[in-house]
């Protein structure tokens, strides 16, 4: 087998492969070449080749997405490893594993004008669950930095960064390795509920429970453990597109709940407890809800964090949901409430004046979705990009049986196609990715890659610039706003898809949607690109008239 000379580079594989990191994302570069090399002739390793590091950074993020476990990532020196961060800061806030091994200049050679050559060391140290910047030697203290690094990584969810100096020569190989580095095991504490008693004397009292799930991967939560909630009449359970769980009693499309409430209709559901656990909320009007119309206690039960979103956090279990579940429902007892039957009786309500208003629209982006959602089917993985397809998609119901991801961490729009690619790569399940236009376009040299799926697909809605912008307070038709906000442009993916050999489809109507969803599904030849053109002015009057017409 072949290994890089340097005895560190060399360290560092062995004990990757000893700690089970199977996944190396590598983008070309000269310094890191030791890694490059060690790492792609070991057997234990799969290595891709992306060029772009931004786009990089996501790919691997959505294959740590899917696998859940670390996946690490490989650059040169220099300004390299900056275009990591946008994907760094998301496994940060979305508790996802990557390794970012970074090659460097040995200390010495840092600002005295040496080419590709930067301040690497913490430059992850606002986002990062650890930071290892070894020395040059292959020794026990690297060795040390290195495993703490994978363990927490796996341990706390989330990114850590490896800073590596190596020295020219970078390129010469040995056949036998000259380093035995020392394997330190992480060692798992078993999670701990002190008496729940106080809440569950709590939660006994309370008529008015409201339990909001953010995003979860798919089977997190024993459905056994969510059917208790969803028949508590006293409990009321919101999710999101993202939550990844479901019983008939639950509420899943909150913004269309609560965006035509009154005063006192706020007032009278407000909560005595809330109860809060999965990743980052995507509506912003239940956020602004319940920050204004604060519960008596609020608990997030997460094994990790707690954020105080609401500004009432009175309780962080720091266990997962289940295990909390699984000792809480023994002392718990049902409490007679009308609680979540009123707020069932106004879904049903919304439900029949959301499909007389859709029945009645033209053809634009929430038309576009009532139309593409019913059809993805069941055999799909659905991911979706943020900014205005999040939103569309928290106001419709999805086949609870299609799981559905987006990088809510940081809600950027930066990397939504990269990890759409990384992770059908490691799931090896058909793909499909909701994208808009400026997400699309930001994000184009995600296709710039060799490993894109057959069955992957694209559903690209273009309204010709940030629509989003349009519907949020102080939107003018200026050419201020539309150069700067909206960022109006008349550009189309026909050219991107025929340059990396994707099918190519657009739509423009209700018609041709009809027809190129069906080409979409049935091409299986080679990657997809659905592109629906919609109206531009249209789109936010029909949004907000939407709203107006559920109450």
């Amino acid at each position: 087998m072949m290994y890089p000379k340097i005895p560190l580079a060399q360290s560092i594989i062995e004990i990757f492969r000893a700690k089970g990191i199977q996944t190396i994302v590598i983008s070309p570069g000269s310094r890191n070449a030791p890694l490059t090399i060690g790492f792609s002739n070991n057997s234990a390793f799969k290595c891709y080749s992306i060029a772009d590091e931004r786009s990089a950074g996501f790919f691997a993020l959505g294959m740590a997405q899917q696998l859940q476990q670390p996946v690490a990532l490989l650059c040169t020196s220099g300004s390299a490893v900056l275009n990591y961060y946008p994907a760094f800061a998301e496994a940060f806030y979305n508790q996802i594993p990557l390794i970012v091994v970074s090659a460097d200049r040995p200390l010495d050679k840092i600002d005295i004008g040496d080419g590709q050559t930067i301040r690497q060391q913490y430059v992850f140290s606002n986002h990062s669950i650890f930071n290892a910047n070894l020395n040059e030697a292959a020794c026990d203290e690297n060795d040390t930095l290195i495993n703490e690094a994978i363990n927490l990584s796996i341990s706390k969810k989330g990114p850590v960064h490896i800073n590596v100096p190596f020295e020219e020569p970078l390129y010469e190989t040995v056949e036998e390795i000259s380093v035995e580095p020392k394997v330190v095991t992480s060692i798992q504490s078993k999670p701990i509920l002190n008496d729940l008693s106080i809440y569950a004397h709590f939660w006994n009292q309370s008529k008015k429970k409201l339990v909001l799930i953010g995003g979860l991967e798919p089977n997190t939560i024993e459905q056994s453990f969510l059917d208790v909630l969803g028949m508590d009449e006293s409990v009321v359970v919101m999710t999101e597109v993202t939550s990844n769980v479901h019983h008939p009693n639950f509420i899943t499309n909150i913004d269309t709940i609560i965006t035509p409430f009154t005063e006192k209709e706020f007032s009278e559901y407000q909560p005595d407890l809330l109860i809060t656990f999965g990743g980052m909320i995507v509506s912003k009007r239940i956020k602004s809800y319940l920050r204004k119309y604060k519960s008596i206690q609020h608990w997030h039960i997460d094994e990790l964090r707690a954020y105080d979103t609401f500004g009432c956090l009175t309780k962080h279990f720091v266990v997962a949901p289940n295990y909390f579940f699984q000792q809480f429902f023994l002392q718990t007892i049902a409490v007679e409430s009308d609680y979540q039957a009123k707020l069932l009786k106004i879904r049903s309500d919304r439900e029949k004046k959301h499909q007389e208003y859709l029945d009645a629209i033209p053809f634009s982006d929430l038309k576009a979705f009532d139309i593409i959602l019913p059809t993805i089917s069941t055999h799909f993985d659905l991911q979706i990009s943020n900014s205005s397809p999040i939103r569309y998609a928290q106001l419709f119901s999805i086949n609870p049986k299609v799981s559905v991801f987006c990088n809510r961490g940081t809600s950027g729009i930066d990397g939504s196609t990269s990890t759409a690619i990384g992770a059908a790569v490691a799931s090896k399940r058909p793909t499909i990715l909701i994208t808009g236009d400026i997400g699309f376009l930001y994000d184009s040299n995600a296709l710039w890659n060799n490993y894109i799926p057959k069955d992957f697909k694209i559903i690209l809605i273009n309204n010709g610039g940030g629509g989003i912008f349009r519907i949020l307070p102080g939107h003018q038709e200026t050419p201020t706003f539309n150069t700067f906000f909206e960022t109006f442009h008349c550009l189309t993916a026909e050219h991107l898809a025929k340059m990396y050999q994707l099918d190519y489809v657009v739509a423009s109507n209700e018609k041709s949607l009809k027809r190129g969803l069906k080409h979409l599904y049935e091409q299986n030849d080679k990657p997809c690109i659905l592109e629906v053109f919609t109206p531009t002015l249209e789109n936010d009057t029909i949004l907000l008239d939407y709203f107006k017409a559920l109450v």
